[in-house]
């Protein structure tokens, strides 16, 4: 058995002091049961996982606690006391704080700014500065937390952004804290330190209920693991007595493949062949540096860098989303450089964007909207400029039964439903237009177990039927699974190139660090 536990006492001693119950809570949204006869128990000192499929209640159960839904029925008991937890003001005053996956910062503010506002010191509206920056820092040192104060928000890391919403919770007093999908957005070494925090919080007494999809995550990291399937806790184990195949198996309710099979690559011809590729980022600074690479038919070439280092830039450029400040990109030996986004489509690129917030999806629009945005203007959806709704509809009810979208309706608004999935949708309306170039940036990030495994698989199956696929992940296990061949990118540039099937995460991670002529990178690779 797999054994990441952090605090062996907390997770052997059913003794220990509960903090926080959730019993037997109920809460419907129209005819979809979110949570149904939900109890679990966090328990002090515990680093405390709460898993599921995307739609399997885990959100909506923890926004229960947090006041942002109501529950149809159940009870909620805070360190023994029945609560009502009607806002997330009654949260806060019960010392429950929240961190939520997309983070609730003003990018135009200083960190201190964010982190006091609403709770600054001071008389009369005039802020104390000066106390703010004695209790803010005071917070930070007993917590181990360690941000640039003076800083803009819209100038940290992402990282950096997440401890300041850790920061911000408990400078409110939290001693109940709870993280939605922390880890999404972070590389490896933002990972360590968040890790390094949360065992710090559960050392200091503090209740630490992590939600997340990342099952290897959860085993180093937590004390104990719950587990949601439909709306129902399935089950709940100690994590030193539990491994992913389980764990997975429990959300999903069958086995499910990690390891990825696929046969060997044969590449054809060329599809997308990029020359002197140069680009300019939002600041007007250089972000991609004369950039020169091909996809060819039935291979998948992964892009493999530590995030920021021109891979956004790169997909946007590809797809017409920015413009390119010099060389140029060929589809099939048809130059696009500068051709329009539609025209990229109509000749066969597909775009899984890496942001489904605000480049994947209108939030405003309903999903059956969202998933012809790019076939709306065909036959048969429209004729002569005039939508077919029903038409529409139908097509956007088989995808969500294909894609298995966990939906109330189609014509339901799509920021109703749970982030991953929001991306299932994406993938549905790109996939089923069968792309011959699909550039899929982070294309599983916060989707689950099933999801990932079946998203793989679509993958696959593009490039087994002579299709180019350009991946941009972070996870270097998805990279060095799915990809043919990875090119690794630092600061704009491409500086190395290695066989999918000769790839270690050593060596890439050397690369994506700049080492690109250090005798230990050559050797490993």
């Amino acid at each position: 058995m797999t054994s990441g536990h952090v605090n062996a006492a907390a997770a052997t001693n059913p003794a220990m002091e509960v903090t926080v119950e959730l019993l037997r809570i109920v809460k419907r949204f129209g005819s979809v049961l979110a949570n149904d006869d939900v109890t679990i128990r966090f328990r002090r000192g515990e680093i405390h996982a709460v898993i599921g499929e995307n739609g399997a209640g885990k959100s909506t159960l923890m926004n229960v606690l947090y006041g942002l839904h109501q529950p149809d029925s159940g009870e909620i008991r805070v360190r023994d006391q029945p609560v009502s937890i009607r806002t997330s003001h009654d949260a806060i005053a019960l010392r429950i704080g929240m961190v939520h996956q997309h983070f609730m910062l003003s990018p135009s503010l200083t960190v201190l700014e964010n982190i006091v506002l609403g709770r600054a010191p001071g008389r009369l509206g005039i802020v104390n500065r000066a106390a703010a920056l004695r209790s803010v820092r005071e917070v930070g040192s007993r917590y181990g937390l360690d941000v640039p104060l003076n800083a803009r928000v819209r100038d940290l890391s992402v990282g950096a952004m997440q401890r300041v919403e850790i920061l911000k919770a408990l400078y409110r007093g939290a001693q109940i804290l709870i993280l939605d999908e922390p880890t999404a957005v972070l590389i490896p070494a933002e990972i360590d330190q968040l890790f390094d925090i949360l065992r710090h919080l559960a050392h200091q007494g503090c209740t630490v209920v992590f939600i997340s999809h990342k099952l290897k995550e959860v085993l180093r990291i937590s004390d104990r693991v719950s587990v949601m399937r439909g709306g129902r806790v399935v089950g709940e184990v100690v994590t030193a007595a539990t491994d992913e195949q389980e764990l997975a198996r429990l959300m999903v309710g069958r086995d499910v493949v990690f390891r990825v099979s696929k046969d060997a690559a044969t590449p054809g011809r060329p599809i997308l062949r990029v020359s002197g590729l140069a680009a300019e980022d939002n600041r007007r600074l250089p972000a991609i540096r004369g950039v020169d690479f091909d996809v060819r038919e039935g291979e998948i070439v992964g892009i493999a860098g530590v995030e920021g280092n021109g891979q956004t830039e790169l997909a946007e450029v590809l797809t017409g989303l920015r413009p390119a400040t010099g060389g140029s990109i060929e589809l099939r030996e048809t130059d696009i450089t500068r051709a329009s986004t539609r025209r990229r489509h109509r000749l066969g690129i597909g775009h899984i964007p890496e942001d489904r917030l605000t480049t994947g999806t209108d939030l405003e629009s309903t999903i059956a909207e969202n998933l012809v945005l790019n076939r709306y203007y065909r036959r048969p959806l429209s004729r002569w400029g005039v939508l077919d709704m029903s038409g529409i509809r139908a097509f956007a009810t088989g995808l969500v039964g294909r894609f298995n979208v966990v939906a109330p309706r189609v014509d339901a608004p799509i920021k109703e439903l749970s982030g991953g999935n929001i991306q299932k949708a994406i993938l549905a309306r790109v996939l089923t237009d069968e792309p011959v170039l699909l550039i899929a940036a982070q294309p599983t990030r916060g989707v689950d177990v099933g999801a990932i495994e079946y998203i793989h698989s679509e993958i696959i199956r593009l490039r087994d039927e002579g299709n180019g696929v350009l991946l941009i992940s972070a996870e270097l296990d998805e990279i060095i699974g799915l990809s043919d061949r990875i090119l690794v990118m630092f600061e704009g540039a491409i500086v190395g190139e290695v066989a999918g099937a000769e790839a270690s995460e050593h060596a890439l991670g050397m690369l994506m660090t700049g080492a690109t002529g250090t005798r230990s990178a050559e050797a490993e690779l």
